[in-house]
């Protein structure tokens, strides 16, 4: 079982909810992503939610018109969080592309950032229901354009900084889809030409250690 997906929750004592609705809308879908990442969307049943929540059903209708509609809402939260904290990421100042850099990576690397295993759920998803491919679809395009237009920030060629973009993405989804048993030492003794890799630039002594150290702190929480 993977842990809860953040979303943020109120206070079950909450006297502003109405009637007997014990739950809010973020609490229907934190155990719905839960249920996606954990069994597949097959699970995300209105039962099963309300059963984890102590809650009967008439809870669920002050928020969602049906299931259907209640995995449509799902969606739009992983194309709005994921791809919306990786794009944001890619769009942040720095003063040189190894450190824009860094900052996507340690966008990848917090648990509160990117998760790679709702988004891994939801391409498993979309195996078996085009529309969701659809999504997914514009989700790549826009993750890939973002980093696209962060290399250019920096001078790259469109044509370099689109196949830049390209690799760099490719290479890490590819990463958690491979599931390497890789050491945090291990991948950080590479940071300096990962870096060098992807943008053609040695990065300074202080951004490979920003790197590190900020690697090191996320794993020891």
């Amino acid at each position: 079982m993977t842990d809860p997906i953040p979303l943020p929750r109120r206070d079950m004592s909450d006297k502003g909810l109405p009637g007997n609705v014990k739950v809010t809308r973020e609490d229907w879908l934190r155990v719905a992503m839960d249920l996606l990442v954990s069994d597949g969307v097959s699970e995300v049943k209105v039962l099963t939610i309300g059963n984890r929540l102590e809650v009967s059903r008439s809870s669920f209708y002050w928020y969602f018109k049906s299931r259907k509609d209640l995995l449509n809402q799902l969606l739009a939260e992983w194309e709005r969080t994921n791809t919306g904290i990786m794009v944001a990421a890619a769009e942040a100042p720095a003063p040189t592309i190894t450190a824009a850099l860094n900052g996507f990576f340690r966008c990848i690397i917090d648990p509160d950032g990117f998760n790679h295993q709702l988004d891994f759920a939801v391409r498993e998803w979309a195996r078996r229901d085009g529309a969701v491919r659809r999504v997914i679809d514009r989700s790549d395009s826009a993750r890939t354009d973002a980093l696209a237009r962060m290399f250019m920030r920096y001078g790259y060629d469109p044509a370099e900084a689109d196949i830049r973009a390209r690799v760099l993405y490719y290479q890490q989804i590819g990463y958690y889809a491979l599931e390497l048993n890789e050491t945090l030492e291990e991948r950080l003794s590479r940071v300096r030409l990962y870096l060098y890799a992807f943008t053609g630039v040695y990065p300074s002594e202080d951004e490979v250690e920003e790197l590190r150290a900020f690697s090191r702190q996320v794993a020891a929480r």
